[in-house]
C-alpha cells in the first residue's frame, strides 16, 4: 500500500489516477514545519521528469509544502527516481504527489546477492532450492491470487497450489526418490490437520478475516466476491507450509539414517530413536513460526503495549480481532508443525522397516 498524504487513501484513488516513475530535476523549495505534537517535518516542493507513460520526459511540480502533514516525512534529492500519484478532478486537472522512492534496483541487487550467496554455499543443489522458490512464486501469483480473485474458495484453491508448490519444492531439492516421496506424504497429512483445526477456530472464535487495513482495502477490488475468512485460511496454510517442509524432511532423513546405521533396530526403537531427534527440532521451529508472525504484527504489538489502544490491558487485547488473528494464525500453525514430528516420523519408520529384509 501506498502511503498517500492524508485524506488521499488508497481507497480513495480513482480509475482515472494514475501512479508513474519521475526524476527529481530540482527542489524548488524546503522548510521545517512544527507539528502539533511539537515534532518537526521537512516539507519539500519539487520539479520532476517524468520517466513513463503518458507523462514521460514531462515537467511535473509537486507542491509538498503545505499545512497538510504526511504520514511518511521522505526527502529527495536531486537525481533521485521517485513514485508519483497524478490524482485527475473532475474537470480534469491533475495534483502530484510523491508517494515514495523507487527501490527497484536495490531490491534487484538484494536478489542477485542472495542467488549468489546461495549458489557459492549450496553448489547445484542451491541452483535447485532457487528454481523451485521461482516457481513457488509463479505458483502463487499466476494461480492462487488470480484464481482467489475470480472468486474461487481461497481454502480449496491453495490447498491445491499448496501441492503443486510441495511438488516443485521436495522434487526438485530432493531428487525423485523414496524420501522425497514420504516427505509430500507427510507434510499434506500435517497440513490437512493444520487447516483443519485453523478452520475450526477461526469460526469459534467468529473472526471475519477482514480485521487488517490491507485486507479491507480488498473490498470491491474484483468484481467477485471474495471470501475473507476463506483468504484468512490460505493465509495460514501458506505461512506453514514453508516450515513443515523443513522439519519433515530432515525428520525423515534422519530417521533413515538411524535405521542404515543400525538396521536391526525394531519398529519401535527405531522410531523412538527418530522422534527423540525430532522433539529436539519443535520448540525451535515453533519459536521460528511465532517470531515470523510476530515480526509482521510488530506495529500491532508496540500499539496495544502503547495503552493509546482503547484498551485497558492484554485481557481486552486479545479479544481485538486483529490480535486474535495473529494467535489462532500463529497456535493453529504451530499445532500443525509440532504434529509433523510425530507424524513424519512414523512414515518413515513404516517404510523403512517395511522394506527390511529380514
Amino acid at each position: 500500500m501506498l502511503l498517500l498524504p492524508i485524506g488521499i487513501s488508497a481507497q480513495g484513488q480513482t480509475a482515472a489516477d494514475r501512479i508513474f516513475k519521475a526524476e527529481v530535476t530540482e527542489i524548488v523549495r524546503e522548510i521545517d514545519n512544527v507539528l502539533p505534537d511539537g515534532s518537526t517535518s521537512r516539507q519539500q516542493d519539487l520539479k520532476l521528469k517524468g520517466l513513463e507513460g503518458e507523462f514521460k520526459d514531462k515537467t511535473v511540480d509537486f507542491k509538498g509544502i503545505s499545512n497538510v502533514d504526511v504520514i511518511k516525512k521522505n526527502l529527495y534529492k536531486v537525481g533521485e527516481k521517485v513514485l508519483v500519484l497524478a490524482s485527475v478532478d473532475d474537470a480534469g486537472n491533475y495534483t502530484f504527489y510523491v508517494t515514495d522512492h523507487v527501490r527497484t534496483n536495490t531490491l534487484l541487487l538484494l536478489v542477485g546477492l542472495f542467488v549468489a550467496i546461495i549458489f557459492i554455499v549450496g553448489g547445484w543443489k542451491g541452483l535447485r532450492s532457487i528454481i523451485s522458490l521461482a516457481l513457488t512464486f509463479v505458483v502463487i501469483m499466476k494461480y492462487i491470487v488470480p484464481q482467489i480473485l475470480q472468486g474461487s474458495d481461497p481454502v480449496i484453491v491453495t490447498i491445491i497450489g499448496s501441492l503443486l508448490i510441495l511438488l516443485c519444492v521436495i522434487y526438485l531439492t530432493e531428487g525423485f526418490n523414496i524420501r522425497s516421496h514420504l516427505g509430500i506424504t507427510s507434510i499434506f497429512i500435517s497440513l490437512i490437520i493444520t487447516i483443519t483445526l485453523s478452520w475450526l477456530f477461526v469460526a469459534a472464535a467468529k473472526l471475519s478475516g477482514i480485521s487488517s487495513e490491507e485486507t479491507s482495502f480488498l473490498v470491491g477490488v474484483s468484481k467477485y466476491a471474495i471470501n475473507f475468512k476463506g483468504l484468512l485460511l490460505a493465509g495460514i496454510i501458506i505461512g506453514a507450509l514453508g516450515v513443515l517442509d523443513d522439519v519433515v524432511v530432515s525428520q525423515i532423513a534422519t530417521v533413515e539414517e538411524i535405521n542404515k546405521t543400525d538396521p536391526y533396530l525394531d519398529r519401535w526403537e527405531l522410531y523412538k530413536r527418530g522422534f527423540k531427534v525430532g522433539v529436539s527440532h519443535i520448540s525451535s521451529m515453533t519459536n521460528t513460526l511465532f517470531l515470523a508472525y510476530a515480526g509482521a504484527s510488530l506495529s500491532l504489538l508496540i500499539l496495544f503495549s502503547s495503552g493509546q489502544s482503547g484498551t485497558t490491558g492484554w485481557g481486552q487485547a486479545v479479544n481485538n480481532e486483529m490480535m486474535a488473528t495473529e494467535i489462532v494464525r500463529t497456535l493453529a500453525g504451530s499445532i500443525g508443525l509440532i504434529l509433523a514430528v510425530p507424524i513424519s516420523t512414523f512414515i518413515a519408520t513404516w517404510w523403512w522397516k517395511r522394506r527390511r529384509k529380514v
